[in-house]
């Protein structure tokens, strides 16, 4: 069986038809420029037999029939990258690689999604339960329009499958953090920096000594990363600072651990004297936890692996995708079904063309078998 799936997606032209979707800029900003991807989505899903709808203004949802709870596909059709990005990185076949944005964050996913059911469909194999594939247009923002429609279908499936990109040497992903954004607003007291310091009161020495202390609650034994990634303050030279702000970056691997982080940022108090501190924001996106159904999903797909000669491994990683959604509502799912490559978010994005046909015909098999 898996024999002629893999002789049939020898002839899928995937390089012609990846380079064609990353020419389409889809920043996340960029409303145009989504919706021109989304009609070559909605087209390209057409093609395959799908009732294609809109969830929200901007998620395509493709629903094939079947009997039972369906499967619940994820991929995401936005990137990260401005409009004008084409002109100084542009798409281009180097040997057995493509390069450019988006290719394998996250077009190179969705277009396994795509073959997949059409090889499916082809040979006459799609499985026997129903397929939702949503598509949404958010997920570098974080999810804020599409986290409804991801949770409210997942709630509705047996299992969920997420075609980001694979993880080193196609490793399959089975945990993912928890993503938490912080904001850390500071009310201090301005002075003129010449005449009257000693009446101020710096916000951005108080910056300084929270700062410290937020690195302090990075914990590498419990998978803790507590990081200030923005930060700013102060209005000119010669006044002492009287506001200042950070957003803070919290990946956690448990939901208890998030709670113990928010709780610590919730009850912390400022060193220096008549400053004022506030944290606001909290979990954007809960962990992904290896649970036992999983681990079983992950063991299916290992087995379908070796019947194509792929020798898969299971990882957790620090990064967040919609998963982490589904799997919190303890729905089985498994990330990192998407192409092998590297560079996501760089100048050097890029796949490895060679991937393509042993992960479709792996992702078409659980299609088929789930």
């Amino acid at each position: 069986m898996s024999d002629s799936l893999i002789r049939y997606l020898q002839d899928i032209p995937f390089a012609e038809e990846l380079a064609a979707w990353a020419s389409f800029e889809t920043c996340s900003d960029d409303p145009d420029g989504l919706a021109h991807f989304r009609h070559v989505l909605h087209s390209r899903f057409a093609s395959l037999g799908a009732s294609v709808e809109l969830e929200g203004d901007a998620h395509l949802l493709a629903r094939w029939p079947g009997k039972g709870k369906p499967i619940l596909v994820l991929g995401h059709y936005d990137t990260v990258y401005p409009r004008g990005t084409l002109a100084i990185q542009p798409v281009e076949r180097r040997g057995d690689q493509l390069f450019g944005p988006g290719v394998v964050d996250m077009k190179g996913g969705l277009l396994i999604g795509c073959v997949a059911i059409q090889v499916l469909r082809e040979l006459e194999r799609m499985g026997p339960r129903p397929i939702w594939f949503l598509c949404t247009s958010d997920e570098e923002l974080g999810s804020p329009t599409s986290r409804a429609a991801i949770e409210k279908l997942a709630q509705q499936s047996a299992v969920a499958l997420v075609l980001e990109a694979a993880g080193s040497g196609g490793a399959l992903k089975t945990a993912r953090k928890g993503v938490g954004l912080y904001e850390l607003a500071i009310m201090g007291r301005a002075a003129h920096a010449g005449v009257a310091p000693e009446q101020g009161r710096s916000a951005l020495l108080e910056l300084a000594h929270q700062i410290i202390w937020l690195h302090e609650l990075n914990d590498a034994a419990r998978g803790t990363t507590v990081n200030v990634c923005v930060a700013s303050g102060g209005t000119t030279t010669n006044v002492i600072p009287a506001e200042a702000r950070a957003a803070v970056n919290v990946r956690v691997r448990t939901i208890a651990e998030g709670e113990r982080i928010a709780a610590a940022l919730a009850a912390r108090r400022p060193i220096v004297e008549d400053v004022t501190l506030r944290f606001t924001g909290g979990l954007n996106r809960p962990p992904m936890e290896r649970t036992p159904a999983i681990a079983a999903l992950f063991e299916h797909a290992r087995r379908l692996g070796c019947d194509l000669g792929l020798e898969l491994e299971e990882i957790a990683t620090g990064g967040g995708s919609d998963g982490n959604f589904t799997a919190a509502l303890g729905i089985p799912t498994l990330d990192g079904l998407g192409p092998v490559g590297g560079g996501a978010h760089a100048l050097h994005e890029h796949v490895d063309l060679a991937s393509f046909v042993p992960r479709t015909a792996l992702f078409a098999r659980l299609l088929e078998t789930l």
